[in-house]
């Protein structure tokens, strides 16, 4: 838990520093002799993001806000677990290894990804509306949205694949589900995520995805 002091102190510096980092990560991405190296450390982006986010985060019940970030990482994970070795709640697909260590054949780093998409898309969403149900519906839109984008560029930066190289509707059926499912989670149980530098991070990742895709599926 963080003072108001501290917000106004370090929030300009720590967005931008994230700003910068999304940035390089762009550049080193388009530029072919850089790609290799860059791929290799995506997985650190989204470790150091989650750092950032939860430096700023302002607990309630601190004990209560770490069992249900612990919840929604486990169920994340088993979520994912049970689509890449069955195929029924996503598709068919697999990981490659740009996200990191594997277990089960699903990288560990992807429950931190459902926590750190679930948080900031609440975030957000709290910020447009104070009507609970709209909360509800607003959160997984965006985080579909995010899926959207970064599905295309997921094969080109080896997170993972699909088998006939096509995205299956049911992905985002489910990916929409499982949001509105772990943003209810976090409504239910209180958590607080009025915090400010969830939508810079979000916004830094949904931009870098975005841009590559353009690049890469437009421009190149």
């Amino acid at each position: 838990m963080i003072n108001n002091e501290f917000i106004r102190n370090r929030l300009w510096q720590v967005s931008l520093f994230f700003i910068i980092l999304y940035a390089v990560g762009t550049i080193g991405l388009i530029i072919p002799y850089c790609f290799p190296l860059f791929v290799r450390l995506t997985f650190l982006a989204l470790i150091v993001s989650t750092i950032g986010l939860f430096i700023f985060h302002r607990a309630i019940n601190i004990k209560q806000d770490i069992i249900i970030f612990t919840v929604i990482f486990l169920l994340g994970f088993i979520v994912e677990v049970v689509g890449v070795n069955t195929g029924v709640i996503f598709g068919s697909y697999q990981y490659g290894e740009t996200l990191g260590i594997k277990l089960f054949h699903t990288p560990l780093l992807i429950g931190l990804n459902w926590v750190f998409l679930t948080y900031t898309a609440r975030s957000i969403s709290d910020k447009l509306t104070k009507n609970i149900f709209l909360q509800l519906i607003i959160a997984p839109t965006l985080m579909l949205i995010y899926d959207i984008v970064m599905e295309q560029l997921a094969p080109l930066m080896d997170m993972w694949s699909w088998t006939n190289s096509s995205v299956p509707i049911k992905n985002y059926i489910a990916w929409w589900l499982i949001g509105f499912l772990f943003t209810g989670i976090l409504k239910r149980f209180k958590i607080n995520t009025h915090n400010p530098l969830a939508l810079v991070l979000f916004l830094c990742q949904f931009l870098f995805f975005a841009v590559l895709f353009i690049y890469y599926n437009l421009l190149k």
